[in-house]
Order: structure tokens, then sequence, then C-alpha cells
């Protein structure tokens, strides 16, 4: 028994259904999935930085929420540390793509570390335009998720105090009379939909609130929310590939949950109950900002070993976003395209099984 194939998608070895039936599973790959321009930086980084000052290069927390992606650069050599205290005087060392407090800068050049900037230009933004906004005299609201590592850090870039809020309640709690001059930053990986409704509650009980423009959101935030909505009208479920401690992989999970549309987030395609295709047709997959496409070809070739697959991609935004590595590193040859291919060189829980 063979697979039906679309989009170029080639079947691994061994993969054939392990049913006696002819079922056939219609698969749509949502456009644009996976990896966003921050973390192919991010990835790159500590590549590159491998490549020149070879072992050991060490990466404060995970450089990006994903664990395949932590593990492959774990495999070609990089320490992940939680603290500083851990890296020795003058170790190499990446902040992660999620960006960190000036306390931390502050840390890291009293020890005398050899720091490269991984952050996220789209956070790096949200930093600057948060302390524009306290040089003007006014009172910054940051809308983002209690204890994300972005907002902690962001938290930690203003000067003065900043107020986090994560809901419309949180508005109407604020200890603040309605003329105080507000400003409202977001966390990078909530789009314009997900902060509508606080941003109204805001310009509701305040007189006086700017904010930035719709032209500085995330562009992969929205693209990957906008897609997957387009996604949940054509299909019976949908698989979000991606990490459990990942914002942009669970709101989309719960974008498609919203649209009625039964969503499962995914870290693999191991992670696949059959039961969730009883009586499916149709199955649309994509994957967190990231998520390696190598895992999206893992729950694909997991379909594969339960029926035939049919695989074709919605079409949607093609991103054309490109972010420069910081420039000590230019003059260092990328050693592989994993932020590109986002195969990073590793092979999936499937290719591993089939050893």
């Amino acid at each position: 028994m063979r697979r039906i194939q679309g989009d170029g998608f080639v079947p691994q070895e061994g993969n054939s259904p392990s049913g006696n039936d002819n079922t056939t599973i219609k698969v749509i790959l949502a456009q644009p999935r996976g990896f966003c321009a921050g973390v192919v930086r991010a990835i790159e980084i500590v590549e590159r930085a491998l490549e020149k000052y070879g072992l050991p290069v060490y990466v404060r927390h995970e450089i990006v929420h994903n664990k395949w992606v932590v593990d492959a650069l774990k495999a070609r050599g990089a320490l992940f540390v939680e603290e500083l205290s851990e890296v020795p005087p003058n170790g190499i060392t990446v902040f992660s793509a999620h960006g960190v407090a000036k306390k931390v800068e502050a840390e890291a050049a009293e020890r005398e570390l050899h720091v490269l900037n991984a952050t996220c230009p789209l956070v790096s933004k949200v930093h600057a335009q948060g302390r524009h906004y306290v040089r003007q005299g006014r009172t910054v609201v940051l809308i983002g998720h209690v204890g994300h590592p972005e907002v902690e850090g962001t938290l930690g870039q203003i000067p003065g105090k900043v107020l986090l809020v994560q809901s419309e309640e949180d508005v109407a709690a604020l200890d603040l009379p309605e003329d105080a001059p507000l400003a409202y930053i977001t966390q990078t990986t909530l789009s314009v939909d997900d902060t509508r409704g606080i941003i109204a509650a805001l310009n509701r009980r305040f007189r006086d609130v700017v904010g930035p423009g719709t032209e500085d959101i995330c562009y992969a935030t929205q693209n990957r929310q906008t897609a997957l909505r387009k996604l949940a009208k054509l299909v019976d479920v949908i698989f979000v590939v991606g990490a459990k401690n990942s914002s942009n992989s669970n709101r989309l999970r719960e974008i498609g949950l919203d649209a009625g549309t039964p969503t499962y987030l995914i870290a693999n395609g191991e992670e696949i109950r059959p039961e969730w295709l009883d009586g499916v047709t149709t199955v649309g997959i994509t994957a967190g900002a990231s998520a390696p496409e190598v895992m999206v070809m893992d729950a694909i070739n997991a379909l594969g070993r339960i029926a035939l697959v049919d695989v074709t991609t919605l079409p949607g935004e093609e991103e054309q976003m490109d972010f420069r590595v910081p420039v000590e590193l230019l003059d260092v040859q990328a050693s592989s395209k994993i932020g590109k291919d986002g195969s990073l060189g590793h092979p999936s829980p499937a290719e591993i099984d089939g050893r």
C-alpha cells in the first residue's frame, strides 16, 4: 500500500499505513507556518558562534521555545544555563530570542562575559518604544502574559514602573485616574486580534492613550494566526506543531478551538492519537514560530502510518523577512541551513525509530 503524495512530500521508507483499508486522509498545510525570521537569526547566532569560537558556547535559557531545537544545538556543543553564574568569566554567552532585563546585561558586563545578543529585533523594538513613552512622561502598560520570558525581559528593560495587563478585567482594575497619560506596548507573540479588546478597554477608560501602529506588530504572529483561521474552515481537525511552553503555539491552538475545530498542540508525530482521527477525512497542520519543519514532516509521517495521505499547502503569505546576525559573526559561513530548512541536521523520532 502506498501513500498519495503532494507538494513535494516524500514519505519515509517503511512508513506504510498499518491498516488494511484504502482510507485516504487529506492533509492541508498552513502557509506560513514554523520558523520566523527572529528564530532563524537566534539559531544561526548559536551555530556561527560555535563555528567561530569553538566549544564551549553558553546559552542563557532556551534559545527559543522548542525542545527539538535546543537538543539539536546541544548536540552541536551548545551549553544551556539558567543563570549567568554558571558561565565562567569571559565565556561566550548568547542571550535568547526572548530578550533579557537590563540587570542581566549588567551582570554579564560585570563578569566580563563575551555576549552575543540573539534578542529578536522586533522584541528590541518594543523595548525601545517603551523607553520612548517613559521619556514622554507616560505610564507604560504592557499587554502580555505573566511569567513569559519576553515579558520579564521587557519589564526589566524599561525604567520606572510598567503595568502588566492580561485582560480587559486587568484594565478595569488599574489604579489610575482617567486623565493619566498612558502608552501601551505588547508582547510580540500577541497579534492585533489578541490585543484588540484590551486596547479598546484602555481607550474607553482613559482619555490620553497612545500606542504603536499596527505595522509595528510581529508579522509572524499575525500571519500564522490569519493562516490558521483560513485553515480551520477547511478541515475536520487541526494539529499545531509546537512546544507546550510556546506562547504563540498555544495561541494557535486556542484560535482553532475558538473557530469550532478540534485542535491539538503536539510536539511531534508521536503525540497524535488515532482516536483524534475517528471520522476525519481532512487534517490541517500548522506550526508555531519556533517549531522546525522537520517536526511537521514527522507529523505527516505519523498520519501516513495510519492511513494514506494526500498533502497540499494552503495558499498564503510568502514571508521574506530576514534579520542580520551580529556584525562580529558576519564573517562566519553558516555551518548549516538549519534555520532555513528547519531540519536542524537532527533526525526526527520517526527516523530514529527506523534505524
